[in-house]
């Protein structure tokens, strides 16, 4: 794939632009996949092989439900930065069926907000053009970056919604995830006051 979908909007913050995938994004998707910074709070880096798989499971989920995780570019800085974007949740637990956003970004671009921006475009588009009810977010107690950006982005968690992977055995150790979430209602009170535009 090498335009965007023309049926895709491309979503654009004021340093940011989240768009659908190229071929050629993989080899970068891989290198984050396998950097043990990037996957330290996640149960295993990525071979090539499974990252491109992941690859395959991003765009079967474009195709199946018009969203998904996007490719981050930071124009000027990086083609692609890291994936940023809006999946179903892929199993079953307390708060499911629920959308989740989540994000994955090359640790050396971490620390300048790149994260935070590219979010607030996801989550404008959840809400605003796909009408969702509420956005969820979860990560392992630890990843105390990631963790700021759901708060940064209003998201909030009550300790009662911890919930343990279903995808991971029993006693692993990062089987514990905090759930965050915001409504839609929450999210559009929150934005007016942010400094740059709701998506029309």
């Amino acid at each position: 794939m090498t335009q965007r979908h023309p049926e895709e909007p491309l979503l654009q913050g004021p340093r940011v632009v989240l768009r659908r995938w190229r071929a050629e994004d993989r080899e970068a998707l891989a290198a984050i996949n396998a950097d043990p910074v990037a996957m330290q709070h996640f149960p295993q880096r990525l071979t090539r092989a499974e990252s491109d798989a992941l690859a395959d499971k991003v765009e079967e989920h474009f195709v199946q439900h018009g969203f998904g995780p996007w490719a981050l570019e930071i124009p000027g800085v990086s083609e692609m930065a890291g994936v940023v974007g809006l999946m179903q949740v892929g199993f079953e637990a307390h708060f499911t069926p629920a959308v989740e956003i989540s994000w994955r970004l090359a640790p050396a671009l971490w620390g300048r907000g790149y994260v935070t921006e590219a979010a607030r475009c996801a989550l404008d588009f959840g809400f605003l053009k796909l009408a969702l009810p509420r956005i969820v977010a979860f990560t392992v107690p630890a990843n105390a970056r990631s963790l700021a950006v759901m708060q940064r982005l209003g998201m909030r968690s009550e300790m009662k919604d911890d919930f343990l992977h279903p995808r991971l055995p029993a006693g692993h150790a990062l089987s514990l995830h905090r759930l965050y979430q915001i409504d839609q209602g929450t999210w559009r009170d929150w934005r007016r006051g942010e400094d740059f535009p709701l998506i029309s």
